[in-house]
């Protein structure tokens, strides 16, 4: 599973809100399918933008992705390496691509179920619920100290 971060949380979010307002969506276009529209997200670059970069490598995106190195300097290496900047592994964007993570699937709403790669509304409510289950995981990672709840507990004897 991804390295939970408040990137990728909120860019798998946006990327699921623009997909439910109508983005453009073609599980068959580097710029438009599953992972097309996140780096859409990441990196502010038009389906087009993308697509041509995805062009100078070979495959789909879960190919380009295994064989990603860090090391080029290859258009479509930047875009792997902005996935991988927000926390994704090449696995990661496997399965966000083919919406099979088990994990995200045993968390959907209304339990597990088997979400089709190129249908809009299974690719939405698979990203909804990988961002719910990374900001739960990302959440738990954060340690308030307690003289946060003693500052609070004297202001609110000072109230009464």
């Amino acid at each position: 599973m991804a390295h939970p971060s408040f990137e990728l949380i909120t860019a798998l979010k946006e990327t699921a809100n623009r997909l439910r307002n109508g983005a453009f969506y073609a599980w068959g276009n580097h710029g438009g399918c599953n992972c097309g529209n996140l780096v859409q997200v990441v990196t502010d670059l038009s389906k087009e933008e993308i697509l041509q970069y995805a062009h100078t490598g070979i495959g789909e995106w879960t190919e380009l992705a295994e064989e990603y190195c860090g090391v080029t300097n290859a258009p479509i290496s930047l875009l792997l390496k902005k996935l991988q900047d927000i926390g994704l592994t090449p696995t990661d964007i496997h399965h966000l691509e083919y919406l099979d993570d088990k994990t995200v699937l045993q968390n959907l709403p209304n339990g597990f179920r088997w979400l089709k790669r190129n249908v809009r509304e299974d690719v939405i409510v698979y990203f909804e619920t990988y961002a719910n289950i990374l900001e739960e995981a990302f959440l738990a990672t954060i340690e308030i100290p307690e003289e946060a709840f003693l500052i609070r507990e004297k202001l609110k004897m000072e109230l009464v």
